[in-house]
């Protein structure tokens, strides 16, 4: 059994993951700025941590085996100086504070898993993404490596960290797929642009099945790709989430009309990132979803 403590654990992930770990028969601290039990199992135990906070707090993560650390503001919506501010701060310096109450502890823990994104890559055309490719140089690429390199400072402590560059994350009830759903169940959806972008994705259950992997293996270390190996366009991705929904997805939504809704938050999802799991799949992890049809009939409990 271990002591896992989950940085973000009320967002749509951190849920996911305190069940899985609950279910395993691990001893879970579910760590927000305002602590609730409701929603979680019954095993799961709530406490307080703020991100924001400049002072160390080692009573959030003293004596626990593992931190994993999914917090952060969402970046979807029209970005304004002060969005992209608080996108960046509740990453960059969140992490920093994270680490530096672990630093206060007098039992640390031996690993950190923390999120970061696809976005690291920047857009990078019909490129091949593995983990040791460069980052690009946009808003995301610049706050995904500030935000790796805060986490990768726990290593200076003797703590093994695991950097999860999450794809587009696809369970129900929640993360980016609840976003789009709207347009797609009226029947509105498609392609977005010229459709030909790649599009990262992983089925939330390989998503939580990786980290539970990264706390059980003791060799995995370093910038993992947490996307599938089932690699899919924008276009085929919304024909597939067409599908899944019995729905045509047919009316693309041109580039120009996304940048006059969206601003520079359009550029993400204009981006194509062909990333390949490799560090992952050498790892020995295995995926149960790396086709997008299956893995969204799946979300919608259809076959």
């Amino acid at each position: 059994m271990k002591r896992v403590a989950i940085v973000g654990a009320t967002g749509f992930l951190g849920r996911a993951l305190a069940k899985a770990l609950a279910a395993r028969g691990d001893a879970v601290i579910a760590l927000s700025r305002n602590p609730r039990p409701g929603g979680f199992p019954p095993a799961v135990r709530t406490a307080r941590f703020d991100p924001n906070d400049n002072q160390p707090q080692p009573e959030a993560f003293e004596g626990v085996d593992a931190v994993v650390n999914l917090a952060g503001d969402s970046i979807g919506g029209r970005w304004s100086e002060q969005k992209k501010r608080a996108i960046y701060d509740s990453r960059v310096a969140g992490t920093r504070h994270l680490v530096a109450s672990i630093a206060a502890c007098r039992a640390r823990a031996k690993l950190l898993v923390s999120a970061s994104g696809a976005g690291y890559y920047g857009s990078r055309g019909e490129e091949m993404l593995v983990e040791s490719s460069p980052p690009g140089t946009d808003f995301l690429a610049r706050l995904s490596a500030d935000w790796e390199r805060e986490a990768d400072a726990a290593r200076d402590l003797g703590v093994r960290v695991v950097r999860l560059r999450q794809g587009i994350v696809l369970g129900r009830n929640g993360g980016a797929l609840a976003a789009m759903l709207p347009p797609f169940k009226l029947g509105l959806g498609g392609r977005f642009g010229s459709g030909r972008q790649w599009w990262p994705w992983i089925h939330i259950h390989d998503d939580v099945g990786l980290m539970l992997f990264a706390l059980d293996s003791e060799e995995l270390s370093g910038a993992v790709n947490a996307v599938s190996p089932g690699l899919v366009r924008n276009a085929e991705f919304a024909s597939a989430l067409g599908g899944a929904l019995s729905r045509p997805a047919i009316l693309p939504a041109p580039a120009f009309a996304l940048r006059m809704l969206l601003g520079e938050f359009a550029d993400s999802l204009l981006a194509s990132q062909r990333l390949l799991p490799d560090k992952a799949r050498e790892s020995g992890f295995s995926f149960r979803y790396e086709g997008v049809d299956r893995a969204l009939c799946d979300v919608f409990g259809r076959r």
